[in-house]
């Protein structure tokens, strides 16, 4: 009996594309409801998260919108099996000034919440938020991405730069890092009073003087709509190239994001 060939290679080759379909849908299915891979591309966010910082979203927390799903197809409106988020997360979400931009920054503000920055202090609901200062923020001068420093200084015949650092105490105990150039420089830094509506929400960069955030156009709030996901942990984090671990920064690998 004749060995049909072609057919077997008909079938060696369905078999591998089935193997791919399924692979795909199993990672759209991973992506759409557990968790997103996010690269960090600015430095609005420092010194929390730092430019090459490989970042796992969790895509259930706030439940799910048409912003879950890659392009954000017109399924359906608002959100479904929604958890509110809490204060102090760090989000991902889409910037509808930016072009539906994904962008990351901290939650300050809750719906309905009243915030103001003056001399750099965050005032929720005319509360100043409760802040320490702590040793200066130093790392290596970044010219290719416009880096504003308190102080440049030379050490270990390195170029430096300096930023003030503060630990931020959050109203809900949520404790985080800041920095800031100077707590005087400008609109960033002394603000109106930013009301944020019902349904949306008023974030924050850790990098004060250096975020293009909720405190845009006079308050740039939110909708629940557009959160995507809470930031839970650092993958991978490099200098440089992610495939050569001699530039990889091994201290970050792994931590989570709080």
């Amino acid at each position: 009996m004749a060995h049909n060939s072609s057919s077997d290679k008909s079938d060696g080759l369905g078999e591998i594309v089935k193997t791919i379909v399924y692979a795909l849908l199993i990672a759209l299915v991973f992506r759409v409801f557990l968790f997103q891979p996010f690269s960090i591309p600015s430095s609005s966010m420092k010194p929390t998260l730092l430019i090459g910082d490989y970042l796992f979203v969790s895509k259930y927390a706030y439940g799910y919108s048409k912003n879950s799903i890659p392009f954000s197809p017109p399924l359906f409106e608002g959100r479904i099996w929604f958890t509110p988020p809490e204060r102090g997360d760090v989000i991902v979400f889409k910037n509808q000034l930016d072009g539906n931009k994904d962008y990351i920054k901290r939650l300050i503000g809750l719906p309905g919440d009243k915030i103001q920055v003056n001399a750099g202090i965050v005032s929720i609901n005319g509360k100043p938020v409760q802040v320490e200062a702590i040793d200066p923020f130093v790392e290596p001068v970044d010219t290719q991405h416009n880096q504003q420093c308190a102080i440049r200084q030379k050490r270990d015949g390195e170029n430096v730069c300096v930023k003030e650092q503060f630990l931020e105490i959050l109203p809900n105990d949520v404790t985080h890092l800041t920095v800031n150039v100077d707590r005087n420089s400008g609109a960033r830094d002394n603000t109106k009073v930013y009301e944020v509506p019902e349904g949306h929400y008023f974030f924050m960069g850790d990098n004060r003087d250096n975020s293009g955030d909720s405190r845009r156009f006079g308050g740039h709030y939110i909708p629940e709509e557009d959160l995507i996901g809470r930031a839970e942990i650092i993958f991978l984090s490099s200098k440089g190239s992610p495939f050569f671990p001699w530039e990889w920064r091994f201290d970050r690998l792994f931590n989570s994001i709080n």
